[in-house]
Order: C-alpha cells, then sequence, then structure tokens
C-alpha cells in the first residue's frame, strides 16, 4: 500500500521554485523502471547538478535541496521514496540524513530491489591519460557495487585543466569499450596510459571538485556524482 499524497502543499522555504521541485516529482516516476543503482545516480546527480548551477550561493543550494527533500516525502510516490534513497546515498552531506529519514518514512511505498545498492561502491583502477601538453590529465577511476561482482562496473573520467580544474566530468558505463580506446590511442602514440596511485588521485580530485569558483556548466550534470566517487577513494578528505 502506497502512501497517500497530501492534498495540501508542503510549505516551502523558496516557494518560487515549487514549479521545479514538483517537475522533478513527476520526472521521478521513471526512477523505479531504470535497470539499476548507477542509472538512478546518474539521473539524480543531474538534477543536483541544475540546481547548483543555478543557485547563487551555498546557503541557496541547501535551502533549496531542503524543499526538494519536503516535496519528495509529501508526494510519497515510488519514485519521489527512490530519489529519497539516491539522494540520501550521493547527494550533498547536508542532506543525506534528512533524506534518508524521508525515505524511511514512507515505509509502506513500493522501492526496487537495487534501491539499497546506490552509493555502495568500492574504487579499483585508477588510470591516468595524457593526450598532450595542453589538454591536461585525464583520470579515470573504477568502481564496482558492493557485492555485485563485475556487474555495474563503472568509471568516473574527469579532465584536469591547468591548475586541476575540471574541464569535464563524465560517469562512463562501458569500461571496457572506454580502456581498448585509450589503448588503441596509446598504440598510435596519440596518449599516454599509466596506472596511478589511488590515494594520489582521491586528493586531486576531492580538492578539485570541492574548489570554491564555478565550474564548466557541462561539469554540473555528474558533479554530486563525481564528489561522491572521489570521496571514495583512499587518501585525506578535501581540506585535510
Amino acid at each position: 500500500m502506497s502512501a497517500p499524497r497530501s492534498d495540501r502543499q508542503p510549505r516551502l522555504m523558496l516557494p518560487g521554485l515549487r514549479q521545479v521541485y514538483e517537475a522533478y516529482v513527476r520526472e521521478a516516476d521513471i526512477l523505479p523502471s531504470l535497470p539499476g543503482a548507477l542509472q538512478a545516480e546518474v539521473w539524480t546527480s543531474a538534477r543536483l547538478g541544475m540546481l547548483e548551477a543555478a543557485a547563487p550561493h551555498a546557503e541557496g543550494r541547501r535551502t533549496a535541496l531542503g524543499d526538494l527533500v519536503t516535496c519528495l516525502r509529501a508526494a510519497g510516490t515510488p519514485g519521489a521514496r527512490v530519489f529519497l534513497r539516491v539522494l540520501a546515498a550521493i547527494g550533498p552531506a547536508e542532506v543525506r540524513r534528512v533524506a534518508g529519514q524521508a525515505a524511511g518514512s514512507l515505509g509502506d511505498v513500493p522501492e526496487p530491489p537495487w534501491a539499497g545498492a546506490a552509493g555502495r561502491v568500492v574504487p579499483g583502477q585508477v588510470w591516468l591519460i595524457q593526450e598532450g601538453p595542453l589538454d591536461g590529465d585525464r583520470l579515470v577511476c573504477e568502481f564496482r557495487y558492493e557485492g555485485a561482482g563485475t556487474a555495474g562496473l563503472h568509471a568516473l573520467a574527469v579532465r584536469l585543466s591547468y591548475q586541476d580544474v575540471p574541464s569535464e566530468v563524465v560517469v562512463v558505463g562501458d569500461v571496457p569499450a572506454l580502456m581498448a580506446a585509450a589503448r588503441q590511442a596509446m598504440q598510435a602514440e596519440l596518449c599516454v596510459l599509466q596506472p596511478y596511485d589511488p590515494a594520489t588521485v582521491g586528493v586531486r580530485l576531492r580538492a578539485a571538485l570541492d574548489g570554491p569558483g564555478p565550474l564548466p556548466e557541462e561539469c554540473y550534470p555528474a558533479l554530486a556524482l563525481a564528489r561522491h566517487r572521489a570521496a571514495a577513494l583512499p587518501g585525506p578528505p578535501s581540506g585535510a
């Protein structure tokens, strides 16, 4: 039995964004039908990226996240519950606890069997790809879901330009194809491909992704997921 929707609109700190939150709630109906946690994480990260790119400052982003959780809980749909689960797993630190509590409060609302896997990843091999002196370093970090074997293998690929500013942030679902292409390019002497120390990469990525400056617009859709994966790499946390 699903939790009923409330007939009353929830009170929001930023009521001017109500239509945005409501659109997210409607779009979340697709989440239970996705094939796995990775696809749900990518979907959720893209919505979080929209909010962050539009937020005038960090406090505005935090307020919007709180409003979003309020709207998802009030909706009480299966998609809203999955959205909350993924927010609790990979969302910004300030929203994870409250999102998890909101998801738990919808105890009778069904969720897909993979919902509990969201965010539960272990890092694997890390690679450095250098294509030219002006292209910066491309860092490719492999991840697997806990207890899933090779299922759900994916990679975070971040290109860092001068002074380690991110210029490209993507999540790669077909890791073998990516690495095969990189090895072909290396054989053609178009790039350098080599294993890289995960702890060193963890420090670099956390500092780059948590930096104060605005990023290129195309980086925001994968940013929340990238921060989560970077935090899973060894080494001291950003700012330590």
